[in-house]
């Protein structure tokens, strides 16, 4: 198959996967598997495509669960230069039969169950193909009609986007860009070296692979040659059990996570090969990284960055973190190696300069182009190169006129005893505009109500920030990353305010 790739990504995939092809590469809930039979899931995948006639840069939707045969799967796509278009079959039936018909895919590749919830009666020219074990063949049944034959060159990933505040996207990731995305990363490392080799190390993978940052943390650590520990969903005791028996140096954890695990109180000794803890995703309060370095030594590093950029533009390391952590309290670190950072007035697009809030934009290297990219995210900039998040341009509420910033009352509402986390939107209102609105997902055992959440919440925020409501769950609605699911807090609220 000839490539026409500048990217190294799939001749290194390959390249790694037969160094050693009996030394341990994979582990799933106790069983290892080698390097050669990830080389055989990839070799399976080649077989798949070249059955189809389907070349690089062919769309291949693929149906991510934090699976063996899955990750397989992920890797010899990636292997053979073909455009990974991510499906998430958490999203369930209904969802998904009125998604894929539109992505016209000359394949679909999944477990059989999921590969159930859409009738092949309904992909017409979609051929599907069956995953049931890793490095075993690919059952692959014809389609009704032909599949329409369109590529996307150069596109290593079409990522289904979490969909935190509305219905998810897709977002193309070039292999370029994955591969600079890669090198950007080693801001956080420390004597890693570019050879080719399979190194001792084990990487946790707790992240679904259907979001980028599970996608990006396979293909990091396959590239680099590391073991993988694959964590099928983020349990406490699942990941302190991964982390006794791999002791890696690093772990990922998003901020739920980092709170689950600082909540359940578990034991020191999980902690004692680990250096350093990232954190990205979602804003992370610096009350409880503090908290959890303060119980467990361990500095927790914020990143900050988004699908459109194939992961983080910024971020701290254990350098900066050390001469910099007291003075730079809630900062989410400083650019990545390629990548320039902006404050913009949000009207105008003049640069506000140093310490003033506006718009973010970022001009990063792995999107191949010199052009500033304007985010939706209100932040700071300061002399050291510091970046602060302060808030969403998009989910700013307007309420009578008064800006009211949901990351403002989000951290108010988790000063209050008994709140895990909370989430805040706005909502219409005849007379105002728009009121914030909020839920907050309750710790264990913790009693709760609404008068008792916003007297203590409103003493940080002025009047016109306070909720016209808080409703007390058990668990917030989230999407596949971990983040609260905006769109599905709102509609909760307002249920809840219309059975009121």
């Amino acid at each position: 198959m000839s490539d026409g790739l500048t990217s190294t990504i799939p001749s290194r995939l390959r390249e790694v996967m037969t160094l050693d092809p009996c030394a341990l590469a994979l582990e799933f809930e106790g069983a290892w598997s080698t390097w050669g039979e990830l080389a055989a899931a990839a070799d399976a995948v080649d077989a798949a495509l070249r059955g189809r006639g389907l070349g690089v840069g062919s769309p291949v939707g693929l149906m991510l669960r934090n699976r063996p045969v899955a990750l397989g799967t992920l890797v010899g796509l990636l292997r053979a230069g073909a455009c990974v278009v991510t499906v998430n079959p958490l999203l369930g039936a209904e969802r998904l039969r009125a998604d894929l018909p539109g992505l016209g895919l000359p394949l679909l590749l999944g477990a059989p169950d999921d590969l159930a919830l859409v009738p092949a009666a309904e992909l017409p020219a979609t051929a599907r193909g069956a995953l049931r074990a890793l490095g075993g063949p690919i059952e692959v049944a014809d389609p009704a009609r032909p599949p329409v034959g369109v590529v996307a060159p150069g596109v290593a990933v079409r990522m289904l986007t979490s969909g935190t505040t509305g219905p998810p996207k897709r977002i193309d990731l070039r292999y370029e860009m994955l591969e600079l995305v890669m090198r950007g990363a080693k801001h956080y490392e420390t004597g890693t070296g570019s050879d080719v080799r399979l190194r001792t190390g084990v990487v946790i993978v707790n992240a679904p692979l259907v979001h980028v940052s599970g996608v990006f943390r396979v293909v990091q650590a396959v590239l680099d040659g590391r073991r993988i520990a694959l964590l099928e969903r983020f349990t406490v005791d699942g990941w302190t059990a991964a982390v006794r028996e791999h002791r890696p140096k690093t772990v990922s954890l998003v901020p739920t996570a980092l709170r689950m695990v600082l909540d359940a109180d578990v034991d020191d000794d999980v902690f004692t090969s680990i250096r350093s803890v990232v954190s990205g995703t979602a804003p992370l309060d610096p009350d409880l990284a503090e908290a959890f370095t303060a119980r467990y030594r361990v500095p927790v590093l914020t990143s900050y960055g988004a699908t459109e950029f194939g992961g983080g533009v910024a971020g701290w390391n254990l350098a900066d973190h050390e001469q910099f952590a007291a003075t730079k309290r809630g900062s989410v670190g400083r650019a990545h190696a390629g990548c320039s950072l902006r404050v913009v007035d949000p009207d105008d697009g003049h640069d506000l300069g140093l310490d003033a809030v506006g718009l973010l934009e970022v001009r990063a290297a792995q999107l191949g182009t010199d052009d500033w990219v304007r985010t939706t995210d209100l932040a700071r900039l300061d002399a050291d190169g510091f970046l602060w998040i302060v808030g969403r341009a998009d989910q700013t509420i307007l309420r009578g006129g008064y800006k009211v910033q949901p990351e403002v009352v989000r951290a108010a509402l988790e000063r209050v005893p008994g709140v895990a986390e909370a989430a805040v939107v706005g909502v219409s209102d005849e007379r105002l505009g728009a009121v914030p609105v909020a839920a907050v997902e309750r710790r264990p055992g913790a009693v709760l109500d609404e008068a008792a959440v916003l007297a203590v919440a409103g003493a940080h925020l002025a009047r016109y920030e306070v909720p016209v409501s808080v409703t007390v769950v058990d668990a917030l609605p989230r999407t596949a990353s971990g983040k609260a699911d905006l769109a599905a807090v709102r509609a909760l609220v307002i249920a809840g305010r219309s059975a009121s």
